[in-house]
């Protein structure tokens, strides 16, 4: 993987609390390792807790809360999953608006495992092929989503993942599509 090759992009990740701490932590290592610099934004102020399946996990500095958060800053958005953390953050209005937003100026969305709920609450996988955790399935295909067995699923500006064990997969696809989208936008890929 090249290096740098992201320079210049902002990089949303959107978390309440009790995320799967593997599906943020890896994605932006990898984003920050080829150049984004990533904004740690959630529902609360101050900590939010990681889990490892059902075990708690590592505490994380929240840098900057969702009230706080104007999507029109950033070039693009991960969405890590976690059972609890998706079901939480789904119903957060300022979240739906804020994938609403960056959908609507086809900006790059990541979602893995759990998190294409939020894509569900905000109106917007009708039409759409995208993957998740097999247990969102449902949800997905009831609000008109094509749900594929696959991981990565590319859509447009959208890369989603199955689950932890997609995680290599989903962060090339996720590079990729990132930087088709500054390619596009026009700014030189280092």
């Amino acid at each position: 993987m090249m290096e740098n090759h992201l320079n210049g992009m902002r990089v949303a990740i959107l978390v309440s609390t009790d995320f799967e701490q593997v599906e943020m932590v890896q994605p932006r290592q990898a984003l920050e390792q080829a150049g984004a610099q990533t904004v740690l934004i959630s529902t609360q102020s101050g900590k939010v807790r990681g889990m490892n399946h059902d075990q708690l996990a590592d505490t994380f500095n929240v840098d900057m809360t969702l009230d706080d958060a104007d999507p029109d800053d950033f070039d693009a958005v991960l969405l890590p999953g976690g059972a609890l953390n998706s079901d939480q953050i789904r119903m957060d209005h300022k979240a739906r608006g804020f994938v609403r937003r960056l959908d609507e100026t086809d900006r790059p969305i990541a979602a893995i495992c759990h998190a294409p709920w939020l894509l569900v609450s905000a109106g917007l996988v009708s039409g759409r092929d995208l993957t998740s955790y097999y247990t969102v399935q449902d949800d997905i295909r009831n609000a008109g989503g094509h749900w594929l067995d696959l991981a990565p699923v590319r859509d447009g500006n959208w890369v989603t993942a199955r689950s932890p064990k997609d995680i290599p997969d989903f962060n090339v696809a996720m590079i990729d599509l990132f930087e088709e989208y500054l390619m596009a936008r026009g700014e030189e890929a280092a």
